[in-house]
């Protein structure tokens, strides 16, 4: 085994086969681990998408946006029964020790380069434990080291009134604001809300924010969230709601269906969120709150969040 840091990949393979990925983020939830990997292709790189579902049985879920890849796995071991073509790549093994997740990659071939070179390049990564360099007809084994984060996301609803603003461009801004302070912005999810809602001020749609955070500092975070929205809503209705963890707890997104087909009250939204272990803010207002709530609920669900029910 050899122990590499992202420059000594970078050093010792020059090769015209290795393409380095953009960054690695690792956030953990108990006995969970939500993996993120930037792809340096898009379409291209829904095999990996495919085969790590397919050939480990540590990956529960799989999924991509553009080039954003997002792995869902359990903490453990497996063996893996790599077969060309049928079962090429996977993962072997999720760890935690203290600050630091190590998530070991296997694959044939290609598959083989990406689990140390492509990987360990990228931004994110502390160092590479390297087994078995892959390409050609060979098996690439390596482990990943990154930082342990934890996830955070943020419903804002009611910043913009009937004459100005704009919600979901005011929640990507404090997004990109926060990316800048270095908090990782993950995604930025529009919720459609109830569509007959007599308060609305047009479209009736409701933002949820993902980061990865460091851990213990959510709380900073949600600060300057706070601050930045008090700073530049509209409304005197501004209220922030926030979820920890990976994964909807099933009430929270039944709360949030429930809120694109009907109207849902302050004190139904407050005791949800009580009940799920989400944590409520009044940036200048309490009505905010209902439309947050409804948006943590649906932000792992893109084609759900932006449905429209009549």
């Amino acid at each position: 085994m050899e122990i590499l840091s992202p420059d000594d990949l970078k050093d010792r393979f020059k090769d015209p086969w290795v393409a380095p990925y953009k960054k690695v983020l690792t956030m953990v939830d108990e006995d969970m681990v939500e993996l993120v990997e930037y792809h340096p292709c898009i379409a291209g790189s829904e095999w990996m998408i495919y085969q790590y579902k397919r050939t480990s049985d540590l990956v529960l879920d799989s999924k991509k946006d553009g080039d954003k890849h997002t792995y869902t796995v359990k903490i453990g071991k497996t063996d893996l029964k790599l077969k060309p073509s049928f079962a090429a790549a996977g993962i072997e093994e999720v760890s935690v020790d203290g600050d630091e997740v190590k998530v070991v990659h296997a694959g044939l071939a290609g598959a083989g380069v990406g689990a140390a070179m492509c990987r360990g390049m990228a931004k994110g990564v502390k160092r590479v434990e390297l087994y078995d360099v892959g390409g050609g007809s060979k098996v690439g084994r390596a482990a990943v080291v990154t930082p342990r984060m934890q996830k955070v996301v943020v419903g804002i609803d009611d910043t913009d009134t009937k004459e100005l603003g704009a919600t979901w461009t005011l929640a990507n801004n404090v997004g990109m604001k926060l990316n800048q302070m270095g908090f990782e912005y993950l995604d930025h999810v529009t919720c459609q809300l109830f569509p007959h809602n007599p308060n609305k001020t047009q479209n009736c749609v409701a933002i949820a924010l993902v980061f990865a955070v460091k851990p213990g500092e959510k709380d900073e975070l949600v600060e300057n969230i706070c601050k930045l929205l008090k700073e530049n809503t509209l409304s005197d209705k501004t209220a922030v709601a926030v979820f920890e963890g990976i994964g909807v707890p099933k009430k929270l997104k039944e709360y949030g269906v429930s809120a694109k087909k009907s109207m849902k009250t302050l004190e139904e939204a407050e005791k949800i969120g009580k009940e799920v272990g989400v944590q409520f803010f009044e940036v200048t207002g309490k009505e905010g709150k209902i439309g947050a709530l409804a948006a943590l609920g649906l932000y792992d669900d893109l084609k759900e969040a932006v449905k429209v029910y009549y």
